[in-house]
């Protein structure tokens, strides 16, 4: 038996802590099969993953929608400075952005989206008219 004194009467079993048996007479060490455990913890790993990435994906997704809207409205005519928490109506007239505070039911122009104006000086849209990938002009965040 490997063994050796440490210090006053405390021997310690070097044999205990061995990956294989040191003596004719140890028990038959049999490595645990652990194919399974693996395979169920990859599983739940990329099941877990995959969920995670979809949720970003939808995040990014509406993040950039977001952008292009707020850059829309910036990018519009305003004759006027809007108020936070008011809401507005971005219109297309002869081939401009126009926004405005008069309702679509009081104008006849092409109504594309409302907005409302936070504290953060984003516009929150509150209704759009049209498909919002027909005004971007990005392809490629509408591809995604």
């Amino acid at each position: 038996m490997m063994t050796e004194k440490i210090e006053d009467n405390e021997i310690v079993n070097k044999g205990a802590f061995l990956p294989y048996p040191v003596s004719t007479l140890s028990p038959r060490i049999i490595p645990t099969d652990l194919s399974t455990f693996k395979s169920r913890g990859i599983s739940q790993v990329e099941r877990d993953l995959q969920e995670k990435l979809i949720e970003i994906r939808k995040e990014y997704i509406a993040t950039i929608e977001h952008f292009n809207w707020n850059k829309l409205v910036y990018e519009a005519e305003i004759h006027f400075e809007p108020i936070v928490g008011e809401t507005y109506h971005l219109y297309s007239i002869r081939g401009k952005n126009t926004l405005s505070m008069i309702a679509p039911d009081q104008w006849p122009h092409r109504h594309l989206a409302s907005f409302r104006l936070n504290v953060d000086r984003q516009w929150e849209l509150k209704q759009a008219s049209i498909d919002a990938s027909s005004l971007f002009s990005n392809s490629e965040v509408r591809n995604l």
